[in-house]
């Protein structure tokens, strides 16, 4: 299941839910780090907000591996699919475009592949193709290899939803 949606529209907490309603146990998997106090603030307020019961596994990088070794049977929540490209973005930032794209989707591949035995897959990612033309060549890549890796991520789910002010539209199936 893939979750998009604009900063601030309420993607994280759709999951959430949906995790949770699942009844499985629930496995996080989280690509934020904390590079500066602001987004430490961010992270800890996400943090606040999850059931304590849940795993927590922080993968800035390898998703696909902390997946996989999630419960047979359980549900996993990926948050987010956004940073997890531009963590790997920014690590290779000097790799053709190419062959980042390539690493990315073979990761989203990984990442769908690992799924397969658990009871579900909830993926959190933005949506960046709808606002305004970024000004600088890695921002344009960036927003060009999340595309590409959300397209994939969509093809791989049985369900996407768009979030939009807060409201989930299931727009697949």
């Amino acid at each position: 299941m893939l979750v998009l949606g604009g900063a601030r529209s309420g993607k994280s907490r759709f999951a959430q839910e949906l995790a949770a309603a699942s009844g499985c146990e629930v496995t996080f998997v989280a690509t934020a780090s904390p590079g500066d106090e602001e987004m430490a603030r961010r992270i800890e307020a996400h943090r606040r907000v999850r059931p304590a019961e849940w795993c927590t596994v922080e993968a800035e990088f390898d998703a696909a591996r902390a997946i996989s070794r999630a419960k047979s049977g359980s549900a996993v929540l990926l948050d987010c699919l956004s940073l997890l490209v531009s963590n790997l973005l920014l690590r290779d930032e000097n790799a053709a475009d190419d062959e980042v794209e390539n690493q990315l989707l073979a990761e989203v591949g990984a990442i769908f592949d690992a799924s397969e035995r658990l009871e579900l897959l909830v993926v959190v990612s933005n949506e960046t193709g709808q606002g305004v033309v970024p000004p600088t060549p890695l921002g344009r890549r960036y927003r060009d290899v999340l595309g590409t890796a959300n397209q994939r991520a969509a093809g791989r789910s049985g369900t996407v939803y768009l979030m939009v002010a807060g409201i989930p539209v299931k727009i697949k199936p």
